[in-house]
């Protein structure tokens, strides 16, 4: 008799351990973030002309002169870019030079973003068919890479650069991963 009181048990002791799984599973998910192919691996060729007027457009060369860059997928209609903009200057006054790839924009709302929230680009983009941010493996705006001074992208960071991520982002630039 004691053995059939103990099978009574075994139903709530799976229910409470499938209880727990999942708990844990919502209280920690998945990271869902998708990293580019690409690292490690050259720029791929490009050539992307000017939508800023005053700003040169930016191609794969220009990434190839020896010196580091962050290049910066955006768009003038993306808010988590108005969010990430403080960080970019601030990776600017830092000596970063940073390029940009406007994704899917339009000059005149381009223009009125920059003026806004601040310009820290050497130069800009202007990817219409998104063509370029696809051949860099950015599933969206904003990310950056980090691209050695031969071309090469070194880092990833998806979604928007946050006040705790520039020190971070400055060194990798720097090199000093």
């Amino acid at each position: 008799m004691g053995v059939k009181r103990w099978m009574l048990w075994v139903p709530l002791a799976l229910f409470a351990g499938l209880f727990v799984v999942v708990a844990i599973g919502l209280f920690k998910p998945a990271d869902r973030t998708i990293r580019s192919a690409m690292i490690g691996q050259p720029v791929p060729d490009f050539a992307l002309s000017a939508i800023v007027p005053g700003k040169p457009g930016l191609d794969a060369a220009a990434l190839r002169t020896g010196t580091p860059h962050l290049v910066n997928v955006f768009a003038s209609w993306c808010l988590p870019c108005i969010a990430e903009a403080p960080q970019l200057m601030r990776l600017k006054t830092m000596g970063v030079p940073i390029e940009g790839i406007a994704v899917r924009d339009k000059a005149a709302d381009l223009q009125a973003f920059l003026q806004r929230n601040g310009d820290p680009y050497d130069h800009v983009g202007d990817d219409k068919r998104s063509a370029v941010q696809v051949s860099l493996g950015s599933s969206g705006v904003p990310e950056s890479f980090v691209v050695d001074g031969e071309g090469v992208i070194v880092l990833q960071h998806v979604g928007d650069i946050r006040d705790d991520d520039v020190d971070a982002i400055a060194a990798a630039v720097r090199g000093e991963r």
